[in-house]
């Protein structure tokens, strides 16, 4: 019976060890050791762009202005972001000075626009620019926005008919 056990036990580790350097030895994953090209470079700021271009536009959907504020909030937001990147670029001692400028920057951008639109709107650009904002609640309410539209429209539609 010890026998028995001693071997099964044997048996056990075997196979587990078996198992973990046939693991080590297959390293599934990828090992790059090639630095990006240009065109992986510009890929992937083409992509950023597109990115941050549908964001500030499906952001734009949840505000109440008009259309003249919601084209100079776009830019707005834009330089921002453009801001941001630079000051995120510049190189710093500590980066509780480069916290201090993004903070800075923050306070300092909206400043012009705050006589421009509503409080509720700049409340909510203040709330995205921290990111504290849900894109998914944003696409929901174009989307609803969209809907109303649309019903409207046939509402009219029906109107003109009778």
């Amino acid at each position: 019976m010890k026998k028995i056990v001693l071997i099964l036990f044997a048996f056990f580790i075997g196979f587990n060890v078996f198992g973990q350097r046939s693991r080590s030895m297959n390293n599934r994953i990828p090992q790059t050791n090639r630095e990006p090209s240009k065109q992986d470079i510009e890929k992937r700021d083409r992509m950023v762009k597109e990115r941050k271009d549908e964001f500030i536009a499906n952001f734009l959907t949840t505000l109440d202005a008009d259309d003249f504020q919601k084209e100079i909030i776009k830019q707005y937001l834009n330089s921002f972001y453009d801001a941001k990147i630079a000051v995120l670029k510049t190189p710093y001692e500590h980066s509780f000075d480069r916290e201090q400028a993004v903070k800075k920057l923050e306070d300092i951008h909206f400043a012009d626009l705050k006589e421009l639109i509503s409080e509720a709107d700049m409340a909510k650009i203040k709330k995205m620019i921290t990111g504290r904002c849900n894109e998914k609640e944003a696409v929901k309410e174009k989307k609803k926005k969209k809907k109303k539209k649309k019903k409207k429209k046939k509402k009219n539609q029906d109107k003109d008919k009778d």
